[in-house]
Parts: C-alpha cells; structure tokens; sequence
C-alpha cells in the first residue's frame, strides 16, 4: 500500500460516521457478521478514542496509539477539545496507520468513526485521514447514518438534511445516507407523511407548510423556506431505511454501499447472498422491505384511528 504504487490492489471499505447514538458501532457489527456470511473477510477499524465497549472483532483499534481519556487528563482537554487533538494525532501520524492496515491485505475495512458532527462539517483532520487512505488505493464510501427519530419532528428532520448535506459536502466521498432503528420508528411517535417521503426527501415544502401550523415556528418560517431551498437545490440527499436485525435490510445498505465505492463481488459471493436471503423468509425478521416498515406502521396508525372512533 504504499503512496502512489498505482501497481497496489484495491482495498474497498466503509467510513461509518453519524452523530453520537445513530448505531454506528451496531451497525459495524451487524454488517461485520453480514459480510462474513456471505464470504467477505471483514477487518473492523476502529477510529474511536473514546470507543471501550466494541461487540464486534476488533482487527485495529486507535487505542493503540493514542486514547481519549489520556489527551483529556495530562493537556487539560473536555471530550470535544481531546477528540479533535486525537484526530490530529492520527493525521499526523499515517505511517502507524499504513503499517497496521497492511497486516490485513485482501480484506474489507469497516472504519467505525467517532460521533462528534464537527469532524464532518468542517474540521479537516479525518477528511485529510480519508484522502490519504485513497492515495493508497483505498476505494472507500462514507456510510451517514441518522437515526429515524428525526421523521418525527419536522424541524429536527430539516436540521438533519442540512448537516447530511454539509456532510457530504465536506468529507468528499461517496455517501450513502442511512436513515437507522427502523425497526424503532413506531416507538418515536406519528409520520406527518409516509415513510417514502423522508427517504427520498420529496417536496419539501409541505414540510415547511406542516412546521408553520406550530405556533413557535411560525415566525420562522422565512428561514424554514430558505435552508429547505438550499437542500433542493444541491438535490443530493436521501436516505436508505435499515434494520440491523433484518438481512434483506442489510442486504438494501450493502448494495447501495457496493455501488458507491465501486466494490463488485464475485460468483461465490453472489450464490453465498443468495443462500443467505432465502434462508431470511422465516419468522426471525419482521421486515423484509421499507413498504413492509410502513404498511405496519400505517396499520397501527389506522387501528388507533378506529379505536378512537368506536370510543365516540
């Protein structure tokens, strides 16, 4: 791997960002015994300083080089100050890192990132992390994920499409916006509209028109409009549902994930998916599809709806 042997093999990978809490090391495991299943040798990298409890198998953890709770008790830093200082770190030393990924050539590299949203919008040590990995001909996507908690209330979910977008915008890779616990959104409240609306990020107006009948964003409406423009404008953002818990789900990301970085599996890997999503019919996963997601969440909006009903 070393920087600019263009005779070096590709290494294809994941860089799994999101705000603290949207399931990124969930997901990294759960796309780690994925990927295993249908033969991909997996490698897990962990990118987290403040990162202790990991369920998956861990092939490089940044702990080895540098912790957070070591940056924040000998300089005197808070989480946020000894997070950016650990990224630097890194940065500043690629040479640890070229040595430790080389040990796993031929892999699949899962990069499990930290949650803090600066590091993607505009602080540019992982940016200049992830470029450097392209030099050494790593073709890599960035897998956004956001929880789906956000669709339930509207200023949330237009706050989220504007970091997604500045997201993207920043880091410069191919993105895949992941929309995660779908397998939760019926805990979190009712849709405004159904689900497709906020995976394809349709007409954003309505979204404005709903935030107005709230009386406290009613005034601002004007800046609603604005920033709703600047995200149509770009037209680049939308999400793909996931359920961890669900192989056709899983199968949804990784396809989407394959396309973006370039990754083309093999006929092995092709008959071993196949095996795998046939043996996914049986009772264990609950949903198959994002239509399945929504059908069950309108069913039990509907139920309600007559139980009100039949109370009256």
């Amino acid at each position: 791997m070393s920087e600019g042997s263009k005779g070096s093999s590709l290494a294809f990978g994941q860089v799994v960002i999101g705000p603290p809490g949207s399931g990124k090391t969930t997901y990294c495991h759960g796309m780690q015994e994925f990927m295993g299943r249908i033969g991909r040798k997996v490698a897990v990298v962990n990118l987290d300083p403040a990162n202790e409890a990991m369920p998956y198998q861990c092939a490089l953890d940044i702990a080895e080089l540098i912790t957070l709770p070591d940056v924040m008790e000998s300089l005197k830093l808070g989480p946020n100050g000894g997070l950016i200082y650990c990224m630097e770190y890194l940065e500043a030393n690629f040479d640890w890192l070229q040595e430790k990924l080389a040990a796993f050539r031929g892999h699949y590299y899962l990069f499990d990132c930290p949650g803090q949203v600066e590091l993607y919008t505009h602080h540019n040590a992982l940016k200049n992390v992830f470029a450097q990995l392209a030099k050494w001909n790593f073709r890599l996507a960035a897998v956004h994920l956001v929880d789906s908690h956000y669709c339930t209330d509207p200023g949330k979910f237009i706050s989220v499409l504007c970091t997604s977008l500045s997201t993207m915008l920043h880091v410069e890779l191919p993105h895949v916006n992941v929309l995660s616990k779908m397998d939760l959104i019926e805990q979190y409240g009712k849709l405004a509209f159904n689900l497709d609306y906020y995976t394809e990020v349709l007409d954003l107006s309505y979204l404005v028109d709903h935030l107005a009948s709230d009386p406290f964003f009613r005034s601002y409406r004007r800046l609603n409009e604005k920033l709703v423009e600047v995200i149509e404008d770009y037209s680049l953002v939308s999400f793909v549902p996931l359920n961890v818990q669900d192989k056709a789900s899983m199968r949804q990301v990784m396809q989407a994930v394959d396309k973006a970085n370039g990754c083309c599996f093999g006929e092995q890997e092709h008959r071993s998916l196949e095996a795998l999503m046939s043996a996914a019919v049986g009772a264990d996963f609950h949903f198959t599809s994002t239509l399945a997601v929504q059908e069950k969440y309108l069913q039990s909006q509907d139920k309600a709806v007559e139980e009100e009903v039949m109370e009256l």
